[in-house]
C-alpha cells in the first residue's frame, strides 16, 4: 500500500488552496518583478510570469521534454502548447489525478519517483521545476544521463540551502556548495546560472498572511471543537501522531516564514546544463 508523506498531503492541499484563492493550477513560486505588487490579487500574475520565465530558457533545438514532478500538470500544458513534445514523472496519486483530466492522453505519465524511471524513450530536455529539491542528487544524475538524448540539455528552477547559522523555516533544498562541486565531476557543461531569489522570496509573504489569516484560525477551531466534544479522542490522537503535528505546524501552521527569511537561509537558481558530447 502507497505510504501518503506530508508534503504529498501539503502538495495537494496546496493545490486545493491555489484554485479557490488565487484562481491558478501552478504549484510554484511566483516571479515578482519590480512594480509588481505583493498581494493575493496578483498571485496568478507572478505564477505567470514564473512560467514564462521558463520558457524563455529553453534552449533553441529542444523538441522533447521530460517534466520531473510535473504537479497539477499545468506547466506541462504550456509547453505542450508551445509545441513541445511532452512526458511526466508524478510521484504522487493525488496529482496524477489532477494531471490526467488535464492532459490526457497527450502525455505519457510515469507514475513512479523519477530515481526508478522505466522507459526506453530519450528527451532533449529534462526539466526539473521545484522538483528538484525531492530528489537523490546522484540517483538523479544517474538516470538523467541515461534519458537524454546527445547534447541533451537539464533545466533546474528550484531553491537551494544556503551556508548560514541558523535553522530554516522553509525546508527542503540541497546544499548549494555540495550541488555546485558535485556537477563540476559530471558530464555536464554549465550553461546558465540566475539567482532569482529577490524575484521568488515574495511569494512566502503571501502563504505566511494565508496561514495566518485563513489556515491557522480554521485549524484551531476545529482542534476547539475536537478537544472540547471528544476530549478522549483528541489526547489520543494528539499523542499517537505528535511527531507528524508537531512537524505539519513548524512546516504549515507556524505562520512565522517570510520573504525576508527565505531569502536569508536559501537561494533560487535557474540552472541550464547541457550534457557533454
Amino acid at each position: 500500500m502507497h505510504k501518503v508523506e506530508l508534503k504529498e498531503v501539503g502538495l495537494d492541499i496546496g493545490l486545493a488552496f491555489a484554485r479557490h484563492f488565487y484562481k491558478t493550477d501552478y504549484l510554484h513560486y511566483g516571479y515578482w518583478p519590480e512594480g509588481l505588487t505583493v498581494e493575493p490579487a496578483n498571485v496568478f500574475e507572478a505564477q505567470e510570469n514564473y512560467a514564462d520565465f521558463l520558457l524563455k530558457h529553453i534552449p533553441e533545438g529542444v523538441s522533447s521534454i521530460l517534466d520531473v514532478g510535473c504537479g497539477s500538470g499545468k506547466f506541462s500544458e504550456k509547453l505542450l502548447e508551445a509545441g513541445y513534445l511532452v512526458d511526466c514523472v508524478s510521484p504522487s496519486p493525488n496529482l496524477t489525478k489532477h494531471v490526467r483530466e488535464r492532459l490526457g492522453d497527450r502525455v505519457e505519465i510515469f507514475e513512479c519517483r523519477y530515481e526508478d524511471l522505466k522507459t526506453e524513450k530519450s528527451y532533449d530536455l529534462v526539466l526539473c521545476s521545484e522538483s528538484f529539491q525531492y530528489l537523490l542528487l546522484e540517483k538523479a544524475m544517474t538516470m538523467t544521463l541515461q534519458i537524454l538524448n546527445n547534447n541533451g540539455h537539464l533545466l533546474i528552477c528550484d531553491f537551494f540551502k544556503r551556508d548560514v547559522p541558523g535553522k530554516s523555516p522553509v525546508s527542503g533544498g540541497h546544499k548549494i556548495e555540495r550541488f555546485l562541486k558535485y556537477m563540476q565531476t559530471q558530464s555536464f557543461k554549465q550553461i546558465t546560472d540566475i539567482d532569482i531569489t529577490k524575484e521568488t522570496a515574495p511569494s512566502l509573504d503571501i502563504m505566511r498572511d494565508l496561514i495566518r489569516e485563513v489556515i491557522a484560525p480554521t485549524w484551531n477551531i476545529v482542534a476547539y471543537y475536537m478537544t472540547s466534544n471528544y476530549p478522549r479522542f483528541s489526547k489520543l490522537f494528539s499523542f499517537v501522531f505528535r511527531k507528524k503535528i508537531a512537524q505539519a505546524n513548524r512546516k504549515y501552521l507556524s505562520g512565522g516564514t517570510s520573504g525576508e527569511q527565505f531569502a536569508h537561509f536559501k537561494t533560487y537558481r535557474l540552472f541550464l546544463y547541457q550534457q557533454n558530447s
